[in-house]
């Protein structure tokens, strides 16, 4: 069997050597997902901190809410300030309960109506705040391997053309073409596997927020509820 001549010594494969000689196309398939694996690991970070701070906030609410205070004076304590969670919900429907009572509301199904959509309306701000940005995670993890695929064609077909153009298959003709095309699959890799895994965790981890606050608006709710019938009897 005839063997393949090996690499020259002097052929260097260092990644910066390698993106250095890589064509413009390469390059900028391994710009484009460093850039998107710089900004996932962004995304990331910043949704963890945003999440632990948002189950801190919504512990605190839910000890203060709980115990014993009056609505009115928690409502007073709140209204003024940025809230977010079960405070923004707290704060959107005992300012529709309060507009309704001063302009003298008269039908009991309707004021619990509009305090309900109020809720959802306050719920569904906060979740697009919560999820914001996590459609980018799901993009990367999607079409990164694809777009690294495409440096790797690309580079594959390079050296296809040094092998036709040197009429020789030493790897030291073949082997750079090649590497740049194994580097541009492993950087998309680099950015999709990341992108996956924090999708999926950052998503569970909103859900649950989403199920804690949609359980306090259901609860919120009956309590409004009861205390519109008591209003109504003391009115009859």
């Amino acid at each position: 069997m005839e063997n393949l001549p090996l690499a020259e010594p002097g052929v260097q494969l260092s990644i910066w050597h390698l993106f250095a000689q890589a064509g413009w196309v390469v390059k900028l398939v391994m710009i484009g997902l460093l850039g998107a694996s710089i900004w996932t690991w962004a995304i990331v970070v910043d949704k963890v901190i945003a999440y632990a701070r948002m189950r801190s906030a919504l512990n605190r609410f839910e000890q203060v809410f709980w115990s014993g205070q009056s609505l009115e004076e928690l409502y007073r304590t709140l209204a003024d300030r940025k809230t977010s969670g079960m405070g923004a919900i707290f704060v959107a429907a005992m300012r529709e309960w309060k507009k309704s009572f001063e302009k003298g509301a008269k039908s009991p199904l309707g004021l619990q109506t509009r305090i309900d959509k109020a809720m959802d309306l306050a719920l569904t701000r906060e979740m697009e705040r919560l999820e914001g940005r996590l459609g980018f995670l799901a993009t990367i993890g999607s079409a990164a391997p694809f777009i690294g695929l495409f440096g790797t064609v690309v580079g594959i077909m390079t050296s296809f053309q040094a092998i036709a153009g040197s009429k020789s298959t030493n790897l030291a003709v073949v082997a750079p073409g090649i590497a740049e095309a194994l580097l541009a699959t492993a950087i998309g890799l680099l950015a999709a596997i990341p992108a996956v895994i924090a999708y999926n965790k950052l998503s569970a981890d909103a859900g649950k927020i989403a199920v804690r606050m949609e359980g306090f608006a259901d609860e919120f709710s009956a309590i409004l509820s009861r205390q519109i019938d008591e209003k109504v009897a003391q009115k009859a």
